[in-house]
């Protein structure tokens, strides 16, 4: 088949995460079972127009908003080939793909986002960008196949119109945590990964971190990720009092990621809605356990409340189970064994099979 993946990023793109690592594993699974895989996504200086990788072909134009509309009229002129199935990538908005071909058309949603939208985009914008993703989509794409990565996100999907029986689910798989050199720090360190925007709440991490001052003075939060709430964060660490103790590491390649996950104590987890959380996972492998809101959704299903990490409901109670993870050696130990175990759960490999047959199936 010759498919084509519709998605505003890349992993290569500053602000990629970890929506952008699911397209591409299941891009790469697709190649490797003999596919033909094409990525549309937002051009960025990190990498070239095109390009190929891994045997997938890379497509970049525009910006992360006026690629909806390039690829609109690239899929429409045919630009992309003679394609057998296109994959939609609804991070928010669809591409409107239904209106652009006759192929059969696949929706991949990460997650819903009822409470992105007034945060991200306040005001008028913030509505309509709600009701295209609520209303018009849900009934534009009423006769496509849908793939949501968690039950959360499925549940979410048929609160809005979708029927059950055109919802797969297809997990997010975990790499095995490659070897590094760094060990666990002797001193208190929690991380932070993900892009730096509002809706990660990542001030609820430099909150916590405030909190805990006084007891803890050798405390670090390690925060890994860019975005365009970076000035913002620091500023607002700067106010807390804490910019001395929170370490702002930027984008990072692979390997400092997970350097700075192996000498981690604990990952915190604040976002307002996750899909999934694939960062969970990836702490998981070097046995730091992870303080998340159990309101996110996906991490319901990516965390093992008490088991390989800790779920909460308030800022409050999210301050107080970091607090706990630090100052109890024998809990932090048992969470992160959880959380080693829990990452062994999902495999990247029995995920790509589980796509390449719905694909395969339109």
């Amino acid at each position: 088949m010759n498919i084509l993946f519709c998605n505003w990023r890349d992993t290569q793109n500053p602000e990629g995460g970890g929506s952008e690592r699911y397209v591409e594993s299941m891009a790469r699974g697709l190649v490797a079972d003999g596919h033909t895989v094409t990525i549309a996504c937002a051009e960025h200086d990190n990498a070239p127009r095109e390009e190929i990788v891994d045997g997938v072909r890379f497509v970049r134009r525009g910006t992360k908003l006026d690629i909806y509309v390039r690829t609109f009229l690239a899929l429409l002129l045919g630009r992309y080939g003679k394609l057998d199935v296109i994959v939609d990538v609804q991070n928010g908005l669809p591409f409107f793909t239904r209106l652009a071909t006759r192929k059969p058309v696949v929706v991949l949603v990460h997650h819903v986002h009822r409470e992105q939208w007034p945060v991200v985009y306040p005001g008028l914008i913030g509505r309509v960008g709600w009701w295209i993703e609520s209303r018009l989509s849900p009934r534009l794409y009423r006769h496509s196949q849908y793939v949501a990565v968690s039950m959360a996100t499925k549940l979410e999907l048929i609160d809005l119109g979708v029927e059950r029986d055109r919802i797969s689910i297809v997990h997010n798989g975990n790499d095995p945590a490659p070897v590094v050199s760094t060990v666990r720090s002797t001193t208190p360190r929690i991380s932070v990964v993900g892009r730096l925007v509002p809706h990660k709440q990542v001030e609820h991490a430099i909150d916590a971190v405030a909190e805990m001052a006084v007891g803890h003075p050798d405390l670090v939060l390690d925060i890994i990720g860019a975005g365009w709430w970076d000035e913002q964060l620091r500023a607002y660490a700067l106010d807390r009092g804490v910019a001395d103790r929170v370490v702002f590491h930027g984008y990072v390649d692979d390997t400092t990621k997970h350097e700075l996950l192996a000498q981690s104590w604990v990952m915190a987890l604040p976002s307002l809605k996750e899909g999934w959380g694939i960062v969970i996972g990836e702490a998981g492998g070097h046995a730091v356990p992870t303080v998340a809101y159990q309101s996110a959704g996906g991490t319901t299903e990516s965390i093992d409340h008490k088991d390989s990490g800790v779920l909460v409901d308030t800022p409050a109670e999210f301050t107080a189970a970091l607090r706990q993870l630090v100052e109890d050696d024998q809990w932090r130990g048992f969470l992160g064994d959880g959380a080693l175990t829990k990452s062994h759960t999902f495999s990247w490999a029995e995920s790509q099979r589980q796509f390449e047959q719905i694909l395969s199936a339109r």
